[in-house]
């Protein structure tokens, strides 16, 4: 860019210079007009010498060389040097818009760990995980992210791998374990051998997809780039016709005069406001949607989104937060703040999330000299001594095993049920809570235009229809294992209006078949497994639903720009072209047509960068 604008300001400084001197010495002027083209095109007529060596003939480097050289020859050098001038603004546009958006994009990217506490000797050393080697060890303390796959050699922890499983529930990982990149250590200390590399890791692929994402062209790219291949040589032909016939067979007709009129149809067939502004406009929304946390692979996924029409949800993780929380407290023969209390302390030795979840809501520090005898019964809850009384907290299958007498009602949810010395005294229910936005999210996919909105969950009936229902979800489908979802997911596709898509978002290992699958996959990333984000065409970055419905919107918005900039461009050009063959349209005319609509095509695409 520093380099362009330079170039821009001397080769103008000389321009101007050249002008002056017109009128004193013609000489000077020549000089002057040469020194200006040579700053300003020289790289162009490099490249396209460069480009005819390699077979690589009719490009603009091409047209702009054969048309301000030509322009040369026959006298027009304020032409021609215009012309190389104003080529370079709109380069200089395109690399801007361009630039900004790999920042907007870069910015997003600020999602990898920022380092590995790596263990040499007695010391923790914190290093880039870039430079972490396999069979190193690294120690993952609490609240850090895991930063590399890796197997737990030392220590136990709980971790948030609600993105990798699809599972709300916290995983427990002891010596032997797996750990994955992008789990959150929630309690504990573990040290971990590293199994792979930084380059493996869910960052480093997401930035490998964002380089990449421009050679995945939408629709509308790939006619631009076939129109130009065709496009160019017939206009190369009909120019060097409109050059040599006339003079020929029209009486009085010179050459000087159709060869500049040849000229000036060359710089107007210049395709550079389609070949630039087309992939400007997808890439610019691709920027504009990363600046609002929706990672998109490519023009050809960004188009698709557009036309969908059938949005398809998982439950866990993607529309709740994949977190237990206290949903109801029933009493019996105590008060409810007493019933709570009483489970808190029974379950204050466990690091079970559902113990973690009582714990948090009473949400008073415990006194450990009121408790005693605890028993923790794996699968079925934990007995406990509190202020000399026997407390029994956990599942149906324990009041079973005891023979406590419990409530059986439809409860949805996982139900602790609590005994206080053998006689039952009531249930909590703790339930995975909705996300914010997600009931706000399916009502504006609604009113955007989606035609129909269903969820796949492997939940039971009751949870599933329940959370389905409050938010207002078309359809709903419960219990189904990844298979089942593929399946249900092909007699979706089959049964969607003709010429519309279908979009499935998901974050887990288990959702990865199925965002393959769907016409557009989206994937919750923010915390989403390797496989999910790479099996995704979209990514959601930030974990809110409600970016869906942006990422459709700036789609829309995006392909709206792009149409818009092939029907002004064509139009310009039809009308200049036929201007310039009946000798209407000098060069200046040209120049505005072809960098004139370059422009113009490129700022309106600086539009989807605005979101």
């Amino acid at each position: 860019m520093k380099k362009r604008r330079r170039q821009i300001i001397a080769g103008s400084i000389f321009f101007i210079l050249a002008i002056i001197s017109g009128s004193y010495n013609e000489i000077a002027e020549l000089v002057l007009f040469s020194v200006s083209y040579v700053i300003v095109g020289g790289e162009i007529v490099v490249k396209a010498v460069r480009n005819i060596s390699r077979g690589q003939v009719f490009d603009e480097n091409f047209l702009m060389s054969v048309a301000t050289i030509g322009a040369f020859a026959i006298g027009e050098y304020p032409e021609g040097v215009a012309v190389m001038l104003f080529y370079m603004v709109g380069e200089t546009f395109q690399s801007y818009a361009v630039d900004k958006s790999r920042k907007s994009i870069a910015s997003l990217m600020d999602i990898r760990p920022d380092y590995a506490n790596v263990k040499q000797g007695d010391e923790l050393v914190r290093t880039d995980p870039d430079e972490v080697k396999i069979g190193d060890l690294i120690v993952i303390k609490a609240g850090e992210k895991v930063p590399l796959d890796g197997k737990v050699i030392e220590g136990s922890t709980m971790l948030n791998t609600s993105a990798l499983t699809g599972e709300s529930l916290p995983r427990e990982v002891n010596a032997g374990s797996e750990v994955l990149s992008g789990c959150i250590n929630i309690n504990g200390v573990i040290t971990v051998e590293v199994s792979k590399e930084f380059e493996e890791s869910t960052v480093s692929k997401i930035l490998d997809l964002v380089e990449n994402a421009s050679s995945k062209k939408s629709n509308s790219e790939q006619f631009i780039t076939k129109f130009a291949r065709y496009y160019t040589p017939v206009v190369v032909i009909i120019a060097v016709l409109l050059a040599v016939i006339p003079p020929l067979v029209v009486k009085g007709a010179t050459f000087a005069d159709w060869i500049y009129r040849a000229l000036a149809f060359l710089v107007v067939s210049c395709p550079c406001a389609l070949v630039v502004s087309i992939p400007l406009s997808f890439f610019g929304g691709i920027g504009g949607a990363s600046k609002r946390g929706v990672l998109v692979k490519g023009g050809n996924y960004l188009e698709a989104l557009a036309k969908t029409a059938v949005v398809v949800f998982d439950k866990t993780g993607t529309l709740t937060k994949g977190v237990f929380n206290v949903q109801q407290i029933q009493a019996q023969g105590i008060s409810e703040q007493e019933l709570l209390e009483l489970s808190a302390y029974a379950e204050s030795y466990s690091n079970h999330p559902i113990s973690m979840s009582l714990k948090h809501a009473f949400g008073q520090d415990i006194d450990n000299s009121r408790i005693s005898d605890v028993e923790e019964i794996s699968g079925h809850g934990v007995i406990a001594v509190v202020d000399g009384r026997k407390v029994t907290a956990g599942n149906h299958r324990l009041m079973e095993k005891l023979g406590v007498p419990y409530y059986k009602g439809e409860l949805i949810g996982t139900v602790i049920h609590v005994a206080v010395d053998n006689a039952y005294a009531g249930y909590i229910v703790i339930a995975d809570e909705m996300k914010e936005d997600a009931a706000r999210a399916i009502k504006e996919l609604k009113a955007s235009g989606i035609r129909q909105t269903v969820m796949l969950t492997g939940d039971t009936q009751s949870v599933g229809q329940k959370a389905g229902k409050d938010l207002g979800i078309d359809q709903i489908y419960t219990e189904l294992l990844p298979g089942d979802k593929v399946d249900k997911l092909e007699t979706l596709l089959a049964q969607k209006p003709e010429k519309t898509n279908l979009a499935f978002v998901g974050d887990g290992i288990n959702d990865a078949p199925v965002l393959a699958r769907a016409d557009i996959g989206i994937a919750m990333g923010s915390l989403g497994s390797d496989a999910a984000i790479e099996a995704a065409d979209v990514v959601i970055m930030t974990d809110e639903p409600s970016k869906i419905v942006t990422a459709i919107k700036i789609s829309q918005k995006t392909l709206k720009i792009a149409n818009q900039n092939i029907i002004f461009s064509l139009a310009v050009k039809a009308a200049v072209l036929i201007l310039s063959a009946a000798g209407l349209a000098t060069l200046w005319e040209a120049v505005f047509a072809d960098v004139g609509v370059t422009i113009i095509a490129i700022l309106n695409s600086f539009r989807a960068l605005n979101v």
